[in-house]
């Protein structure tokens, strides 16, 4: 029997993660890790694959294996060796918290659908040409995403982090950078509940409210818990996690994610209490996609973006090369954007500053001189995450849906043709047309 990746072999001594690295020096130059032998007795071997979630605390506390994070006694005791359950024959969480003095442990997760089969396959039946035409360009995405679950999305390998709000702020985002991740939910120890989501959209809120001059240190960054900057920002926060569970459909996932014009929705298990996903844009329509040759094909996949109108055109939020990096910060505050092309005087797209690319201010310890041009903030950033993709307007939906699912990215330029900015296509456009292609179709007439 094969044992995951946590537990390479036996024999090996568990790895005590138990501090984040707080500064660029300490991520590319780590101290040597301390290691505690395991005991073998609470090392059965399993067969399967593992999702992992690692827990960020500032106290010692974490939640025994089995029970509901809602249930847990607030002045609990940690675990200090790593403890395995038997997993399950398909997936599980592998929860780990990063403190001095707690351990793994591995929680089994309860199957939640049956292996796709046969009956998963869309099929429209209909009695003449006219209807099946209207149905499959209608309902087939829509249908599809109604037949499966979220918890059909989480693959059997991933990862998912937690933060608890005592955490520092400047800490918790090292801790994103350092698993290259965008967001995490909130724990509050005091209510034993998720309580919101820390994303790199706090980072620019918090960055713009306290920034002065590059002579001033912010030391509101580097002092604060997170719960702390909640009670300040009350007014923007919603008083309730927005989450979902693994038992509801995919659209009502989209449904969720665009109604409250969100980005990422936490899948949280009703009954244990555990974070076991982050759903988004991206992961739903790589999902559609990896499913597209099972559906009917629309008629408008064969039509070009120009035709069904998707996309933002016009009014489009660019940044100049030469503009300060704390403009395209309140941009990005202001336009409620994920990305500004960088422009140039002959209105041709160069790069895109992203809200992921402010995370390397956290990575460089660079976020004290905003005064920056956002053209020496991009020679700064150690990964070029996406880059530009672009499409042109004469290209057909089926082509744009290919491109940006394979290329992994979140949204294309749409250019003309003298390769001058025109547009840009998101991946919330798109799911927004595959759910509900009539409306698009009216709108974009109109």
């Amino acid at each position: 029997m094969s044992t995951p990746d946590v537990m390479e072999s036996r024999d090996d001594s568990m790895t005590d993660l138990s501090k984040v690295p707080e500064t660029a020096d300490e991520f590319a130059h780590p101290p040597p890790i301390k290691q505690n032998p395991p005991d073998e007795q609470k090392l059965p071997q399993y067969d399967g694959q593992d999702a992992r979630m690692y827990s960020f605390s500032s106290d010692d506390n974490l939640h025994q294996q089995g029970e509901s994070p809602s249930k847990l006694p607030k002045n609990m005791t940690p675990l200090n060796l790593h403890s395995y359950s038997v997993s399950p024959d398909n997936k599980y969480i592998d929860t780990r918290s990063f403190d001095s003095q707690s351990g793994d442990e591995l929680t089994p997760r309860p199957k939640y659908s049956p292996i796709p089969n046969k009956d998963n396959i869309l099929e429209i039946k209909c009695d003449d040409d006219d209807e099946i035409n209207d149905d499959k360009n209608a309902y087939s995405y829509a249908t599809f995403l109604k037949k499966h679950s979220c918890y059909d999305i989480i693959p059997n390998s991933s990862k998912i982090v937690v933060f608890d709000t005592r955490l520092k702020v400047k800490k918790a985002f090292f801790a994103l950078v350092h698993n290259s991740i965008r967001s995490a939910p909130l724990w509050d120890s005091n209510e034993q509940d998720f309580v919101g989501m820390l994303t790199i959209t706090d980072f620019i809120n918090i960055l713009i409210r306290y920034y002065k001059s590059p002579l001033e240190k912010m030391w509101e960054l580097e002092e604060h818990q997170i719960e702390t900057w909640r009670n300040l920002f009350k007014k923007n926060i919603h008083s309730t996690l927005l989450r979902i569970s693994p038992t509801e459909s995919l659209f009502t996932g989209v449904q969720t994610l665009m109604k409250n014009k969100i980005h990422r929705l936490p899948v949280i298990d009703e009954e244990t209490g555990n974070a076991m996903y982050i759903l988004t844009h991206k992961k739903i329509l790589a999902y559609v996609y990896q499913h597209l040759d099972d559906l009917v094909m629309p008629d408008f996949l064969g039509k070009t973006i120009e035709e069904i109108g998707i996309g933002t055109y016009g009014d489009i939020a660019t940044i100049s090369p030469t503009a300060k990096l704390i403009e395209a910060l309140n941009m990005f505050h202001e336009r409620k954007v994920s990305a500004l092309p960088v422009v140039g005087e002959d209105r041709k797209c160069v790069d895109i500053y992203s809200r992921f690319d402010v995370m390397n201010l956290a990575a460089e310890r660079t976020y004290n001189n905003l005064d920056i041009t956002v053209s020496e903030a991009l020679s700064y950033r150690q990964v070029r995450v996406e880059g530009i993709h672009k499409c042109y307007p004469h290209e057909t939906f089926y082509a744009i849906i290919d491109r940006i699912a394979n290329a992994k990215v979140h949204r294309l330029i749409v250019e003309d043709s003298d390769h001058c900015i025109k547009g840009i296509v998101s991946l919330s456009d798109i799911l927004r047309f595959l759910v509900d292609p009539p409306k698009m179709a009216e709108s974009s007439v109109s």
